[in-house]
């Protein structure tokens, strides 16, 4: 029994203390269907849930955002829930991207916490807030993309960024971010919530970037993702195939309350090759 306390007793330590500002580097490469020669090794930065608040360290977001500009990515990508709760850490969490830069640009999406939304139901405490969100981001040289694509280039080839705006704000809509895109064009698909890729199976999309989960914050050894439902559990964490190309879920880089074991927070560099 005692060995048995102890052990459990280390490991809710080390899940407070350590993991939760314990940042890993994880490195795909990415098969995708029509990549222009021109695009091969393009390496995309993908960050997520900073939620921006009081209980998370400043410190460790501007090491984060450090280490992300360290890697000279071609493209970041930042898949929402910048704040974690009202309009308070607006401002703040805008200001942490100021000197983030690449040479594709630097694209975001917002999450339900952006939006102020915290159930499925879609309920808002604050309506406007994602505005603010997205107009703050975009002071600070962030092109948010609500339901719209743009087109980067390299060398004179083209590669589709799309986003979408967050699944439970009841403002998603693939087909004004999609519909009007060449079909042959290659698409990178920002959406805040995984499940967002079941709106988007009519589409093109051949590398969906996501977050929201946290991978449950918690993966305990025997138990697993003890804080996730079945739906969530379906894409918690990694890669996993889609019937057009691959999704990437990042379990984010803050988190909702300092507990994390077995889900280290992430940054992801994701390498583009051709099919």
């Amino acid at each position: 029994m005692a060995r048995f306390v102890g052990h459990n007793w280390a490991r809710v330590g080390y899940a407070y203390h350590v993991e939760p500002t314990w940042l890993a580097v994880n490195r795909v490469t990415l098969s995708v269907r029509d990549l222009p020669p021109q695009f091969a090794g393009v390496r995309i930065a993908q960050l997520s849930d900073f939620h921006c608040g009081p209980h998370i360290p400043t410190g460790y977001l501007e090491d984060a955002i450090a280490r992300t500009a360290a890697e000279k990515p071609d493209l970041i990508a930042l898949t929402g829930d910048f704040i974690d709760r009202g309009p308070e850490h607006v401002a703040c969490a805008a200001r942490l991207f100021r000197q983030l830069k690449a040479p594709l640009g630097v694209f975001a999406v917002l999450g339900n916490h952006d939006f102020s939304v915290h159930t499925a139901r879609g309920f808002r405490r604050h309506p406007e807030l994602h505005r603010h969100v997205a107009d703050a981001l975009a002071n600070e040289g962030v092109d948010v993309l609500r339901n719209r694509c743009v087109r980067v280039e390299r060398a004179g080839a083209g590669l589709l960024v799309a986003g979408v705006d967050d699944l439970w704000s009841g403002e998603s809509d693939p087909d004004a971010a999609l519909s009007d895109a060449s079909a042959h064009t290659p698409r990178v698909v920002l959406a805040h919530n995984p499940q967002s890729v079941e709106q988007l199976a009519a589409h093109r999309a051949d590398v969906v970037l996501s977050g929201h989960t946290h991978g449950g914050q918690i993966n305990w050894p025997g138990l697993g993702r003890l804080f996730l439902g079945s739906n969530a559990r379906r894409w918690a964490a990694g890669l996993y195939p889609l019937a057009t190309g691959h999704l990437y879920v990042n379990t984010g880089v803050g988190f909702g309350w300092r507990f994390r074991f077995g889900v280290r927070p992430e940054l992801a560099v994701l390498t583009l090759q051709p099919a």
